[in-house]
């Protein structure tokens, strides 16, 4: 291991990580992050000295690299971000799967800063648009911040959102923080068919479990999610701001993944903005990891909300 950077309270290690090399963990007093340039990925968050994260990596895949024009989505896990609505990616790549390439499918380059990790990709064929990650850890404080920017370097004006996309493992439950005066009935919307497995309201918190047999989506105008593990709890904040959203005004959406594959997905959107070239948009997500402390799912969310 080779320490790229330390001082102001963040490490950053050059390390292998399951097979890749040229990856980082990046650390405070707290907790840890390991990014994977290779495959441009945030691939897992947890606890300081913790073996076992938050975040859901596919085991199978470790080592393995994105293949050039292939047409199969390989799902590594992590967070990574992809351009919305998904809707329009016909219109802009000839085909509606799987997602356009510099996005999801080619190497990010990567460079070390102060506090964590700067990730760029290729510029996308079809949407004209390079990717920039800033991935960064507070100081002193159990947050991981990334900020994402959709630079706008060549091609006819696209109008996109910046959509996040972070894969956890297994939870007991997921939350939402509801807004206070929703302009969503009830909350939230349904953006598949089948409906969430043990989906429940009390109050502003919104909560419901995996699904195992069926592919289940919401999404909501609230601006804080929370995923309730065995021995952490993870808060994930969506920025706000003005302007239409996608999926039916949706800031936030949580996706359950069926059986094999035990994950959900804690996902936020920007709003709708019409790109020519030279122009960007960023969009900051912030996660807050602390230890499980009961066993009362509903305590653990409303404890992390109110941090």
């Amino acid at each position: 291991m080779e320490i790229d950077s330390q001082g102001a309270g963040v490490s950053v290690t050059r390390i292998h990580y399951h097979g890749w090399p040229d990856c980082y963990l990046l650390a405070n007093c707290c907790i840890e992050a390991v990014v994977v340039p290779a495959i441009g990925r945030v691939m897992q968050l947890r606890l300081k000295g913790e073996a076992e994260g938050a975040f859901w990596e596919n085991r199978t895949l470790d080592g393995q690299l994105p293949g050039a024009g292939t047409q199969e989505w390989i799902n590594f896990g992590g967070d990574k971000c992809w351009p919305a609505p998904q809707s329009a990616w016909p219109q802009f790549q000839g085909r509606e799967w799987p997602p356009p390439v510099a996005f999801d499918a080619r190497p990010f380059d990567a460079l070390v800063t102060e506090h964590g990790v700067k990730l760029t990709s290729t510029i996308d064929p079809g949407y004209g648009i390079q990717v920039v990650r800033h991935v960064d850890l507070d100081t002193v404080k159990p947050i991981l911040r990334i900020r994402t920017e959709y630079r706008k370097i060549a091609g006819v004006p696209v109008t996109v959102s910046v959509w996040t996309i972070t894969q956890m493992r297994e939870p007991e439950r997921v939350f939402l923080l509801l807004p206070e005066e929703s302009k969503l009935a009830g909350g939230f919307v349904r953006l598949m068919e089948d409906e969430p497995e043990g989906l429940r309201v009390d109050g502003r918190l919104l909560s419901l479990a995996r699904h195992r047999a069926a592919c289940a989506k919401i999404g909501s105008d609230a601006l804080s999610m929370a995923w309730v593990g065995q021995h952490c709890t993870v808060r994930i904040d969506a920025e706000a701001g003005p302007g239409e959203y996608p999926d039916d005004g949706s800031i936030t959406e949580i996706y359950t993944n069926p059986d094999p594959l035990a994950y959900v997905e804690l996902e936020t959107l920007g709003p709708l903005t019409m790109l020519q070239v030279g122009e960007e948009i960023e969009r900051s997500t912030v996660y807050t990891i602390l230890p499980r402390t009961t066993s009362d799912t509903d305590v653990e969310a409303r404890k992390i909300f109110s941090t």
